[in-house]
């Protein structure tokens, strides 16, 4: 049989990663122990943490646990969550920054012919992030605008020119054009 300490951070690891509440018989079974000796184990514990200056608790909501912060801390996670979140980008984004960080200068539409489909949403959000910039207009009719990336891309990648940038496998890129024409045959 396990000792109290280890049953203990068991439960506090099940409760921290769920999140959620907990039912007491899913915690019993996962820790190999009765309802009854496992609903007294949780009560032992939310005695120490209440007892223990901790940020957090352990709150029973009918026949289940959940660990939560304690109210006097509130304001600490207002301030974290009150800052900026840092971007992530999406899997639309990386194919559309690809594109243009190898074959920039690049308009929309030379963006949208490569990947099949509209693009503008994820273009003005690479621009928000400051990883791509407009470089001027095409001189052509409707004087599209040409996307480059930047001085951003180039930290944000760890490269420090776009000439440097990964040479794409050949084996990969045929695999990708014969993929692109029978999607488009397909369409057709």
């Amino acid at each position: 049989m396990k000792d109290n300490k280890h049953l203990e951070a068991a439960i506090e690891a099940i409760l921290f990663s769920m999140g959620d509440s907990v039912p007491v018989e899913k915690i019993a079974k996962a820790i190999d122990c009765d309802v009854s000796e496992t609903h007294k184990r949780i009560h032992q514990m939310m005695k120490k943490y209440e007892a223990e200056d901790r940020g957090i608790i352990i709150v029973e909501l009918g026949n289940a646990y959940q660990m939560c912060t304690k109210k006097e801390y509130y304001d600490y996670l207002v301030n974290v969550a009150i800052q900026p979140k840092e971007a992530s980008l999406s899997d639309v984004m990386m194919e559309t920054l690809s594109i243009i960080a190898y074959k920039q200068p690049v308009t929309k539409a030379e963006i949208e012919k490569i990947r099949g489909v509209k693009s503008d949403h994820a273009v003005n959000k690479l621009v928000e992030y400051k990883l791509v910039r407009e470089l001027g207009r095409l001189d052509a009719p409707g004087r599209p605008i040409l996307f480059g990336t930047t001085e951003e891309f180039l930290r944000s990648f760890g490269v420090d020119s776009t000439d440097n940038l990964p040479d794409i496998n050949p084996v990969m890129l045929e695999d990708f054009k014969a993929e692109a024409e029978e999607e488009v045959k397909v369409e057709l």
